[in-house]
């Protein structure tokens, strides 16, 4: 089982084929299955987000035709897969859009939707309640201005709000969720005051991620010595949630171990703590054309397991290395401050979507309020500075160095003081994955 390095300069055709490890040398009886399907079904979109991980705008070109959706369908649910959300570009583009939502009902799978709401309107939201759609989560990523500065459309927050009530009055449970974005971290609480207004019944939040068009506008990337106010932010809206009866669904690349972490995850894990992500053990990924993957927000050749059109859904679940990655690694893939942090082995360096994007290869994750917590303690702040740019396709990533230094500016002239922590990108290197140690290297 190994991965490469993320750094390519373009990606391979969309037929290049993958090979799996021979049937019958995975033990089975070690493989989870799935609960959770998040499934691209278009490209297509009425957007143009500027923090799109894969820069939705047109269909891919070799998108899955209705009989092959039906077919997916089919084999997701002989899996166990349980819940399917429908995600793109934007799902409603297309024509049998309310075809796969009912071949999900059929199934016995639950179908949820998350979407931008330009185009949801009171029609599409009755016929999606018919075909047997049970909740639409809308995308609101600040108040007003910010909003609408991110989705790169004027009108976009009034939209997503007319789409709320679209879906609500088609008897459709609603929700939202949210980018954390330099603009939008100190307007949480605000915001929550409006979507709580409209009947929502969760709220999920997350950083926004360093792929795709959010590589391009850096403008938006919240900095790690950022965390610590931000988390003053959340933690007033960990209480509001509470005393509005709205669920507060964090995503995985929010918290890990601070003193609020019981309370942020009450409605995931009941109070208890992060333990790591489920990428290709409860959850899996599926692309337009068929591509499979253990993370629906991680793409490219490093990430994507195969072809379903190649090889189907269970043998890419079973056997394919890049979708069993999460499985098997252990602390000796994690490096930089992770590696010697005293969570290692139960948080596994948080979410491999945030770490990877920034510096080249997962396992040393920025975002996360503990080690905020313990640089302010050492009077240390740290800040990510772009050196490489993203190159434009779906998916891709920049790269980041991570730059450790004194809180205080006085003594940040002192090159002493300070720590840099440079991209994984040395093409030379071997492979890395489960049982290679990707720490620092030796002195």
């Amino acid at each position: 089982m190994r991965r490469r390095l993320p750094v390519v300069e373009s990606f391979p055709p969309a037929g290049s084929r993958r090979y799996l490890p021979e049937e019958g040398t995975v033990a089975l009886g070690e493989i989870p299955r799935p609960t959770l399907a998040v499934w691209e079904l278009t490209l297509a979109c009425d957007h143009r987000c500027l923090h799109c991980g894969p820069r939705a705008a047109k269909a891919r070109p070799d998108e899955l035709d209705t009989d092959e959706c039906l077919r997916l369908v089919a084999e997701l649910a002989e899996l166990g897969v349980r819940e399917v959300v429908l995600i793109g570009g934007e799902a409603y583009l297309r024509d049998d859009f309310l075809l796969v939502v009912r071949a999900c009902r059929e199934r016995g799978m639950s179908v949820t939707m998350t979407t931008g709401g330009w185009g949801l309107d009171a029609e599409r939201c009755v016929a999606a309640k018919e075909a047997g759609l049970r909740g639409v989560s809308v995308s609101i990523d600040g108040l007003e201005e910010s909003h609408d500065y991110a989705r790169d459309r004027p009108g976009s927050w009034r939209r997503a709000f007319e789409a709320l009530r679209n879906a609500k009055a088609a008897g459709l449970p609603i929700a939202c969720n949210t980018q954390i974005n330099q603009r939008s971290a100190s307007e949480l609480v605000a915001l929550l005051e409006l979507i709580a207004a409209e009947g929502i019944y969760a709220w999920q939040i997350q950083f926004t991620m360093a792929h795709g068009n959010a590589a391009d506008h850096t403008e938006l990337l919240v900095q790690p010595y950022m965390l610590l106010p931000i988390y003053e932010e959340i933690d007033r809206v960990i209480e509001r949630c509470r005393q509005l009866g709205v669920k507060l669904w964090p995503g995985n690349n929010v918290g890990y171990f601070g003193p609020m972490e019981q309370r942020l995850r009450f409605n995931q894990t009941g109070g208890k703590y992060f333990r790591g992500c489920k990428a290709g053990i409860k959850t899996i990924g599926i692309e337009s054309n068929g591509q499979i993957k253990s993370c629906p927000s991680l793409g490219g050749p490093t990430n994507l397991g195969g072809s379903w059109r190649e090889h189907g859904l269970r043998a890419l679940w079973e056997r394919s290395p890049e979708i069993g990655y999460t499985r098997h690694r252990t602390v000796q893939d994690l490096w930089g401050y992770c590696r010697e942090c005293y969570y290692a082995e139960t948080c596994m360096a948080g979410c491999t979507a945030t770490s990877e994007p920034l510096l080249g290869r997962p396992g040393n994750m920025p975002y996360c309020l503990h080690r905020a917590q313990e640089m302010e303690r050492m009077g240390l702040r740290e800040r990510l500075e772009l050196v490489r740019p993203a190159a434009g396709v779906p998916f891709d990533n920049g790269l980041f160095r991570l730059i450790r230094e004194p809180k205080d500016p006085a003594r940040r002239s002192d090159p002493g003081a300070t720590m840099v922590e440079e991209p994984r990108v040395d093409r030379n290197e071997e492979p890395y994955g489960p049982g290679r140690p990707v720490g620092p290297e030796p002195a």
